[in-house]
């Protein structure tokens, strides 16, 4: 500012001062905020959850397991983003692989090697099962007035179609010196759709599976329980597949699956009164049928020589019936490396 005669007069600073000063003030704010935003993207490559893949699972409302592995977050702690799809049996739940609905299924014997047979689909491990006790809890319910495996020549029997449960009515009839053919057979697309069936006349004998039910059957008029699976040879495997196209497109992620499956399986005997509460909660069953069916049917995440000669026996069986038209090698349809990774000590089987 310069005085001249009692005027102030105020001298503008030059451009060029202007636009250095201008430039400078855009540097420190610059300065300022790179600062922040190298502090923020920090915070975020520790502190955000790695992107979790997405699996979607067959399911059934009876099968506590893959609902206590969600609700409990042992597949989330893998890293996986689980849907629980629930199917009528697990014959539709393996059936959904086909079109690609579901990326990973369980089921009895049948239908996983009606998988195996019709594309490139695995086995990545098996369930257990395979006992006597688990056998038993499957119940054959009948009409009054059969009283024998004898009396039922001539009658009408349920199956679940795609099912293992043809195979049993053929090994239990032998045993009865009968044939499959001596019986018709009904094929239905669930429990319930027999439960009817035989309430109304329109059937004379059915097995069933699952506390729920049998407390079902038990209570029809008319209908008895005649015997139960433990008397025949047949003992139920249960396998869980996937495509070859999923497996190899996430092999760390099928093998964190399984050793989450583990973790639920074990929490669920370990703790049956809220496993009962979670079931009632998502699929009404009754915490009562729920508490009697844990302990017989709990679920053993591995592979051994047992589960190996289960698959081996009904594939023979199929084959030998036409049900599985062109034979296949067991063994390459068995892809346990995953397994092997999470659960060393659960595969005792070796090819």
């Amino acid at each position: 500012m310069i005085r001249t005669n009692g005027v102030h007069i105020v001298r503008k600073p030059s451009t060029l001062t202007g636009a250095l000063l201008m430039l400078l003030s855009m540097l420190l704010i610059l300065s300022g905020c790179s600062a922040n935003e190298s502090v923020s993207e920090a915070k975020g490559a520790s502190g955000t959850e790695a992107k979790k893949v997405k699996i979607r699972i067959a399911d059934t409302s009876t099968n506590p397991t893959f609902r206590v592995a969600i609700a409990k977050g042992f597949f989330a702690s893998h890293g996986i983003d689980a849907e629980s799809i629930t199917f009528g049996s697990p014959a539709e739940g393996v059936n959904a692989l086909f079109i690609k609905q579901v990326d990973i299924a369980y089921g009895a014997d049948f239908p996983v090697l009606n998988a195996l047979a019709k594309g490139d689909y695995s086995v990545i491990a098996s369930a257990g099962q395979a006992t006597n006790e688990a056998a038993a809890a499957w119940k054959l319910y009948a009409k009054n007035d059969i009283q024998s495996g004898a009396d039922l020549k001539g009658k009408k029997v349920s199956f679940i179609r795609g099912t293992f449960i043809p195979y049993l009515w053929d090994e239990y009839l032998k045993d009865q010196g009968l044939d499959l053919d001596d019986v018709t057979q009904v094929g239905q697309g669930a429990f319930d759709e027999a439960y009817i069936a035989l309430k109304q006349g329109d059937l004379d004998a059915t097995w069933v599976i699952g506390s729920a039910l049998t407390d079902k059957f038990d209570a029809l008029e008319g209908v008895h329980q005649l015997t139960d699976m433990s008397q025949t040879p047949v003992r139920l495997g249960m396998g869980l597949v996937a495509s070859n196209e999923f497996i190899e497109a996430n092999p760390e992620t099928a093998s964190g699956f399984l050793a989450a499956l583990n973790e639920a399986s074990v929490y669920a005997q370990a703790h049956p009164e809220e496993v009962a509460d979670l079931m009632y909660k998502e699929t009404k069953q009754p915490k009562e049928a729920t508490l009697k069916d844990l302990p017989i049917n709990p679920w053993e995440v591995g592979f051994t020589q047992a589960a190996y000669d289960s698959l081996a026996g009904q594939k023979q069986y199929m084959v030998d019936n036409g049900t599985i038209e062109h034979d296949f090698d067991l063994d390459s349809k068995l892809n346990l490396e995953l397994l092997k990774q999470a659960l060393p000590d659960k595969v005792t089987y070796s090819k």
